[in-house]
C-alpha cells in the first residue's frame, strides 16, 4: 500500500449510524503516519462525540462555522488551506445533495468550497436512498468535479435492508486514501536529525560553542518531510523556523542533545548527526557571573559525550549517518571518522566554505565507496544526500554493499 506518512488528512463526518466507524478510521489514519483533523456536522455529533475524535486524532475537533479562537474568526479558511486530502466518511445522502448544489451552510460544506485539496467521499445510506435517481445524479455531478467516491459496500444495513449503501470498512478507506498519493522517496521512514550548535555554560551569562547556522540540518529535515519521512529534529539554538511537518525538540547543551538522541533513536530507522556539538564543556559551572578581575582567566574543560558514536554503538542501532566539517585533508579525515565511529555513511565537507553559507559541496563516504555532491544550494544537496541515504539504507537492509 502507498504511504500516508506525513500527509495531512481533514476527516469530515456527517450524520449517520456509520459515524461509529469514523473513530477506527481516525485511529488507522494516525497510525499510518497521517496528521488528522476532524470536522463534524451538527448531526454527526448525535452519533459520536467530538471528544472521542479529539482523543484519537490528538487535535481539536471543529463543529462550528465561525471560530472565535481562529485568526480573524475564519477557521474554515484556515482548515481549507491545511490538508493534502479532504475525506468525508461517512457521507450522507443529504450531504451529497448539498455539496452537489455548491451550498455552504455549515463548516464542512464551506471547507469543501474553499479548499483546493483533493476530495474523497465514502457514502453511507439506506439502499433505496442510494439507488434513488436524485442521489445517482448528484454523484455524477461530484465525479465530474473530480471528487473520488469510495464505495459504498453491499450487505446488511442498520435498518434491516440488504444491498448497496454500507460505508466501506475503515481499512478499505485507508487503502483507497493512500492510493491517491504518489509514494515519496522516504515514505514510511522515521528519521531523526540533530542540528545546529550546542552551548556549554561557563556561568549564567557566558558559554562556549561551535559555529553552526543549522542550515544544512534544516534543509535535510525539510526535504525529508517532503519526501514522506516522519522527521524529528533535535535542534540546538538557531535562528531558523521549524520546517513544516517536522517535530522539533529544542536543546541547549551536548548532554541534553545526547539524552534526546538516545530517547528517539530506538524508534527511528535513520539517525543523521549534523549538529556541530561542542567537543568540550567547562569542568565547573559558576553559579554567579564571573567578574572581570584579572587580565586572564583560566578555564578547565572536560570532554563532552560523542553523540554519533553513542548512537552507532546501540544494540538496536538505526542506520547511522555522520557529518565531518574539516579544514584540511577533508576526505582523509572523513574516512578516518567513518571507520572510527563505525558509521554507515558520512558526509565530509570543507568547514571554511560551508559555515553560514547557503551552498555546500561534500563527499559522501561509506565502507566501499564515495560520491561527490554539489556544489549547489544546501536544499539541492540535501536531496542528493537523502537519495543516497535511501540507497545505502536499502542496501544494508538487503545485505548488499
Amino acid at each position: 500500500m502507498k504511504s500516508l506518512s506525513n500527509r495531512r488528512v481533514l476527516l469530515g463526518i456527517t450524520g449517520g449510524i456509520a459515524a461509529y466507524k469514523s473513530a477506527e478510521l481516525t485511529r488507522l489514519l494516525t497510525k499510518a503516519g497521517a496528521e488528522v483533523r476532524v470536522v463534524m456536522t451538527q448531526s454527526a455529533t448525535e452519533f459520536i462525540t467530538p471528544l472521542t475524535l479529539q482523543a484519537l486524532s490528538g487535535n481539536r475537533v471543529h463543529t462550528t462555522l465561525l471560530d472565535t479562537e481562529a485568526e480573524a474568526g475564519m477557521g474554515h479558511i484556515e482548515l481549507a488551506r491545511w490538508p493534502d486530502l479532504v475525506l468525508i466518511a461517512p457521507t450522507s445522502a443529504n450531504f451529497i445533495a448539498k455539496i452537489s448544489e455548491g451550498k455552504a451552510d455549515d463548516i464542512l460544506s464551506t471547507v469543501l468550497l474553499a479548499t483546493k485539496a483533493p476530495i474523497a467521499i465514502a457514502p453511507a445510506m439506506n439502499q433505496a436512498m442510494w439507488s434513488n435517481q436524485a442521489t445517482q445524479q448528484n454523484l455524477q455531478t461530484l465525479q465530474q468535479r473530480g471528487i473520488a467516491i469510495f464505495g459504498p459496500g453491499s450487505g446488511e444495513q442498520a435498518c434491516g435492508d440488504v444491498g448497496l449503501g454500507r460505508m466501506l470498512e475503515p481499512e478499505q478507506i485507508l487503502a483507497m486514501s493512500a492510493a491517491l498519493f504518489d509514494e515519496g522517496l522516504l515514505a514510511g521512514l522515521r528519521i531523526v536529525i540533530t542540528a545546529g550548535p550546542t552551548q556549554e555554560a561557563i556561568d549564567p551569562v557566558r558559554y562556549i560553542s561551535n559555529r553552526s547556522s543549522g542550515k544544512m540540518a534544516y534543509a535535510l529535515a525539510t526535504e525529508a518531510a517532503q519526501a514522506g519521512a516522519q522527521v524529528t529534529l533535535i535542534s540546538g539554538p538557531v535562528a531558523l523556523a521549524t520546517p513544516e511537518r517536522v517535530k522539533r525538540i529544542d536543546v541547549i547543551s551536548a548532554q541534553e542533545m545526547l539524552e534526546a538522541s538516545i530517547a528517539c533513536a530506538p524508534a527511528c530507522d535513520v539517525f543523521i548527526g549534523v549538529a556541530a556539538v561542542a567537543d568540550y564543556r567547562p569542568a565547573q559551572f559558576a553559579e554567579q557571573k564571573i567578574k572581570k578581575s584579572d587580565d586572564t582567566m583560566h578555564l578547565e574543560l572536560t570532554k563532552n559525550p560523542d553523540i554519533i558514536t553513542a548512537i552507532a554503538a546501540l544494540e538496536k542501532r538505526p542506520f547511522t549517518v555522520g557529518f565531518a566539517a574539516e579544514t584540511n585533508s577533508i576526505e582523509q579525515h572523513g574516512a578516518e571518522k567513518l571507520a572510527r565511529k563505525k558509521l554507515d555513511l558520512l558526509f565530509a565537507n570543507d568547514a571554511n566554505a560551508t559555515l553560514g553559507s547557503d551552498s555546500i559541496s561534500a563527499t559522501a563516504l561509506w565502507s566501499k565507496g564515495s560520491q561527490a555532491l554539489g556544489p549547489a544550494s544546501k536544499r539541492s544537496v540535501a536531496l542528493q544526500m537523502l537519495t543516497l541515504i535511501r540507497t545505502r539504507y536499502d542496501a544494508r537492509a538487503n545485505h548488499r554493499d
